[in-house]
């Protein structure tokens, strides 16, 4: 209740002079009709001081950005300027032609000190800076050059895929002889050299478990072929390979062999999801003593597609790779598998699965067998009819 009074005469109170005239001209207010209109009244007065308040803040917080903003777009653009005033540059266009190499898996600043020392640019700083401004993403290979060069023009070229060459890219599944044959239509390389090492003991370049074969060691990936030796490529492809195993946690002692697995998985299926039933396929069919019956492995060892196999090449025993007719793993592997397929060799799914079918050759489509031996035999007859139709290889 004092309060409610005190509030009143404090909204309502004048002040006069010594000789009793009121200091405001204004009339004065009307006295409140109740404690309720005074709560009112101080209520909307709270709230405009409020408002008032975050006003202000609001307004002080957009000065104080946009200055801190201003600030340091202009800092941006002094040490900008600053920067482009001191890296040294050439103005281009150059002039002698010279050919340049991008390795695999260099950054900018590698690159740039090659290219300033072939005198291509003028500094490292105007590479990697043009490399920066342009976000660009620089390829491997070999391209063609000239000295003192712009460093944005240079940028722009090795930025170009199409402008790269003397690169080999080696993709999964292909087989060595494959391999051999891109090598073959790369200007200015050697195929032969690249034969000869392909094709000889492997000594100084392949580990002691692949037993002188390159099959199934050489790492998916682009590798520059051009001033470059044909072991020192075929090296690196190696090297790159033991590597990945390391990373997918394959114990040496078991490299080959699931290197061999997995390049099987590879040919027999195109899709992901069935690599883990085929590879447990393999080891079901190898813990009973079965024969693989891969018709990928006979294509191997006659060095043609599975489409091309003949009922000779089925009957032929002498084949190594003849698993219809030879118990155990192939000598080999029989491609470059990729990781999803190593994975899969060294983790295959839990199943009892003997036969498996591609029935749909343009999806891919494939089958599994299971149950007793007498109800997957069955299975897969079923699955060899429904395969046929559409001329699909079943194994």
């Amino acid at each position: 209740m004092a309060e409610d009074f005190e509030e009143f005469f404090s909204d309502n109170t004048q002040w006069v002079e010594d000789h009793g005239t009121p200091v405001s001209s204004a009339a004065p207010p009307k006295p409140p009709k109740s404690r309720r209109e005074m709560r009112k009244r101080r209520a909307q007065r709270q709230r405009r001081m409020i408002s008032t308040l975050i006003a202000i803040i609001v307004v002080i917080v957009v000065v104080v950005g946009g200055v801190y903003a201003g600030y340091h777009r202009l800092r941006a653009w002094n040490n900008a300027r600053n920067v482009s005033a001191v890296i040294a540059d050439y103005s281009g266009p150059g002039a002698n032609d010279v050919a340049f190499t991008v390795e695999s898996g260099q950054g900018p600043a590698d690159i740039g000190q090659n290219l300033l020392d072939q005198d291509i640019v003028k500094s490292v700083e105007a590479f990697t800076n043009a490399v920066a401004s342009a976000n660009a993403t620089l390829y491997p290979g070999t391209y063609q050059l000239k000295q003192q060069m712009k460093a944005s023009d240079v940028v722009a070229i090795l930025s170009d895929q199409s402008k790269a060459g003397g690169f080999l890219e080696v993709k999964p599944g292909e087989r060595v002889s494959t391999v051999l044959a891109n090598v073959a239509t790369i200007d200015g390389v050697n195929a032969d050299d690249f034969a000869s090492v392909l094709k000889g003991d492997g000594s100084g370049i392949l580990p002691a478990e692949a037993e002188g074969s390159f099959e199934g060691w050489l790492e998916p990936g682009t590798y520059t072929v051009t001033n470059r030796s044909a072991s020192d490529v075929v090296k690196a492809m190696v090297d790159a390979r033991i590597a990945k195993l390391d990373s997918l946690s394959v114990p040496a002692e078991s490299r080959q062999r699931v290197l061999t697995i997995a390049s099987i998985a590879e040919a027999e299926v195109n899709k992901d999801e069935y690599y883990g039933k085929v590879t447990r396929v393999i080891e079901n069919r190898l813990a009973q003593d079965m024969t693989l019956g891969m018709d990928s492995t006979i294509a191997y060892g006659n060095n043609v597609e599975p489409s091309k196999i003949t009922q000779s090449m089925l009957d032929d025993a002498s084949n190594p790779y003849n698993t219809r007719t030879n118990k155990g793993l192939p000598p080999t592997p029989i491609s470059n598998p990729a990781d999803k397929a190593i994975q899969a060799a060294l983790k295959p799914e839990e199943g009892d699965w003997l036969y498996f079918v591609t029935v749909n050759l343009t999806t891919g489509e494939t089958k599994f067998t299971t149950g007793s031996l007498d109800e997957q035999n069955a299975q897969f007859q079923q699955y060899v009819n429904e395969y046929k139709t559409g001329n699909e290889n079943a194994n």
